[in-house]
């Protein structure tokens, strides 16, 4: 989903928010309401997309289809946290928890010795210009990037 309709970029913690929110809507929603099939599909596609642009090292990029911006980690703390979702509900398949797995892992590799994360975007407004969102200051302890990595371990202890 881009950043807004003046903004064509795929930013990740926007794109986070969709993520996150879609994997609480289905788990609450029954598989009976008339927009269940409409949003589940839609959630299938968006984890599809996001596994096809995780960086080798687990996580995403603070553009999603732009491997030159610089790995950011709220944006992977929500996808990581809805892939957790996704496997333990059995809508995604295993490849998925992989995915997951890389995305959590790589988390745990940028809390810093108070647990803080770090190299999260700080909040950011919608632009035209590419090199705005390129060269978005990076924030450490932010809750942006806090609370989905307590989203995540909620995910993963979770019956």
């Amino acid at each position: 989903v881009h950043h807004g309709p003046d903004a064509p970029f795929y930013w990740a913690r926007g794109n986070g928010w969709v993520a996150a929110a879609l994997a609480e809507v289905l788990q609450t929603l029954p598989p009976t309401h008339p927009h269940y099939a409409r949003l589940m599909a839609g959630y299938k596609k968006m984890m599809a997309g996001l596994k096809a642009v995780q960086a080798p090292s687990g996580l995403w990029h603070q553009l999603l289809d732009d491997p030159q911006s610089f790995e950011e980690t709220s944006g992977t703390g929500m996808f990581t946290y809805a892939m957790i979702v996704g496997v333990k509900h059995g809508w995604l398949g295993a490849e998925y928890g992989d995915c997951a797995r890389r995305g959590w892992i790589a988390l745990c590799g940028k809390l810093d010795a108070h647990s803080n994360l770090t190299d999260i975007c700080v909040g950011t407004n919608q632009s035209k210009d590419k090199q705005f969102y390129l060269d978005r200051p990076r924030s450490t302890g932010d809750l942006h990037g806090q609370a989905p990595v307590l989203w995540c371990a909620w995910a993963l202890v979770e019956k």
